[in-house]
């Protein structure tokens, strides 16, 4: 599969399991599973199985799953849509890392790190992956999160199926900026 095909697949599969289900008449089922055959049958783009399972086995940041017998597929993380999504609560390491453009470092400096339109916040366990996100955005900015003080100051920490951590919210004094 070329790449070009491969980025549609993956962004149209991100805005339906993420974003807009009902788009495709696709309803989504408990944390988040949907039907891999209404996905293949109601899809505005058409593309076949292995086209499918070829972008979920190999998207670089594991955005979606299978279960087992492949009849289910779901996105990892990252959904605005209103899905009760089964994260185990961890202890994080303790520093984790948010990349950002530099357009938004006055904004988070005053109110911290919010997840918006998202379930959670999203934080990454290595400065290269957090600049993979900040990059998209603009000037690259690395935050580091003082992910043990917050843990130890009651705030509750998951992680993804594909290694994201995820928090309800990051106040602005466990903050600060990493130099690249």
């Amino acid at each position: 599969m070329n790449k070009k095909r491969e980025i549609k697949i993956s962004k149209f599969l991100s805005y339906v399991l993420r974003h807009k289900p009902q788009s495709i008449g696709l309803s989504l089922e408990e944390n988040g599973w949907a039907s891999v055959a209404e996905i293949l049958q109601n899809s505005k783009i058409r593309f076949s199985f292995d086209e499918l399972k070829y972008v979920v086995d190999n998207n670089d940041k594991k955005r979606f799953s299978f279960n087992d017998d492949l009849t289910l597929i779901k996105a990892n993380q990252g959904h605005s849509v209103n899905v009760a999504l089964a994260f185990q609560e961890i202890t994080p390491p303790d520093i984790l890392y948010h990349g950002t453009a530099e357009q938004f470092l006055s904004s988070i400096q005053e109110k911290g790190l919010l997840k918006r339109k998202r379930h959670h916040v999203h934080l990454s366990k290595d400065i290269p992956t957090a600049s993979k996100v900040g990059k998209r955005h603009g000037q690259l900015v690395i935050l580091s999160i003082d992910t043990k003080k917050m843990h130890e100051d009651g705030y509750t920490f998951y992680l993804s199926d594909n290694d994201v951590y995820l928090v309800d919210y990051v106040p602005c004094h466990y903050l600060s900026e990493s130099k690249l």
